[in-house]
This record gives structure tokens, sequence and C-alpha cells, in this order.
């Protein structure tokens, strides 16, 4: 799968993508559908002290005024990284005006992975780790247009994931996310870069980030 029939070559507004659910801090900038400029850094503890001051270096030569459109991973992932990530892009989506698309981490690395591996069937299980030995899962149909969610991100033990998976009515091509997710943003600009370029203007208000476990 991959971008053909999007009109990549198409130039769009100026977008800016955050994916901040790990100690990892990804960022992309970009106006057309893939980004121009990406960058990961493992921050580690101090992603929600050094946020900010990732995002002023990122950002020039543009300016907060030259945006269009925000994106932003809403989880799940850790409690802290998605939270300051998701009240930083709604924070400036607010003040800018502008739209802000939130996407699931589960659903992101579905389309990262279906661009880059060739399947024979368009339908993702994404599982993802987390605490006391269960899991996050969601299953995804991954087309040139997007990604579909068939099956929520929810959270559950190994036993209910085989239990969803067997109970799907479709082929699965299963997947496992890594536990750092920062290379995702690409991606993640993409999607946004799509909704955008499709007429699509979420208002910051909707965006909610899916801790789906607690930070303790």
């Amino acid at each position: 799968m991959g971008l053909a029939g999007l009109g990549n070559e198409i130039m769009i507004a100026y977008g800016l993508a955050l994916q901040t659910t790990t100690t990892e801090l990804g960022l992309a900038k970009g106006t057309g559908l893939e980004p121009e400029q990406v960058q990961v850094w493992d921050l580690g503890r101090s992603l929600s002290t050094d946020l900010h001051d990732y995002l002023q270096n990122f950002l020039p030569p543009q300016t907060w005024r030259d945006l269009a459109f925000i994106t932003i991973a809403q989880g799940p992932g850790g409690f802290t990284g998605t939270r300051i990530g998701m009240v930083t892009a709604r924070t400036l989506a607010q003040q800018l005006q502008i739209p802000l698309f939130p996407f699931s981490t589960l659903a992101t690395v579905a389309w990262q992975t279906a661009q880059h591996e060739e399947f024979s069937t368009p339908w993702i299980a994404v599982d993802y780790p987390a605490r006391r030995g269960e899991l996050f899962g969601g299953i995804y149909r991954v087309t040139s247009e997007g990604v579909e969610t068939a099956q929520g991100d929810e959270r559950y033990t190994p036993e209910q994931w085989e239990q969803t998976l067997a109970a799907f009515p479709h082929f699965c091509q299963r997947v496992t996310a890594s536990e750092q997710l920062g290379h995702t943003v690409g991606a993640l600009f993409t999607l946004g870069a799509m909704g955008y370029g499709g007429g699509d203007r979420p208002h910051w208000a909707r965006a909610k980030p899916f801790y789906g476990q607690h930070p303790v």
C-alpha cells in the first residue's frame, strides 16, 4: 500500500505533528502529504519539561502563525507524555484557531506498517504493552485513503486479545508496536495532512487523550 492516487505532489497548508506518548519526542512539519522535516529525540523523563523548548527550536524558519493544522498522538502510551502532548497541542490549536487532528497511536502504527510492508489483507491488528502483563489492542482497515477503526483501542489480557482476534470476521495481519513510538510521527503527520487536504476541520476541543491506564 502507499500514497498512490492521493496527489502527494499537491502542496497544502503548513502542518505540525507531535508524538509524545513515550519517552521519545517526535516532531514533523511540512506542506505536503509527506513531512518535509522529521526529528526524534529520546528525552526520557525530561520530555515533560523540555517539550516546549524543542518545539521552539524545531519550528523555524516558520512561525506559529504559519500553521494551518496540528496533529497529535492521543494514546495509548505513557500517562505523562500523552497528557503533556495533548495539553500542548490543544493550547496551540485554541490560541491559533486552527484544526487539531487526534489519532490513536495504534492506528498510526497500522498505517505506517502498511506503507512499508505488503500484506494480503487490509485488516491490521496492532497490540502494544500495557501494565500488569496486559496489552492495548485495536483492529484497523488500512486503505489508500487512510485508516478506519474496526475495533477501537481497548485494554486486554493476552487471552482476551486472542479471543477478540479469533472472533473477528476477517483475517488480520498482526503487528506488535514498539515501546518507543517517536518514529511514527511521520505517519502521524500524513494522516493529519490527508484529513486537512480532504476538508476535515476538527475543533481542538474534540481532541481527548486516551490513557487506558492509571498513572500508577
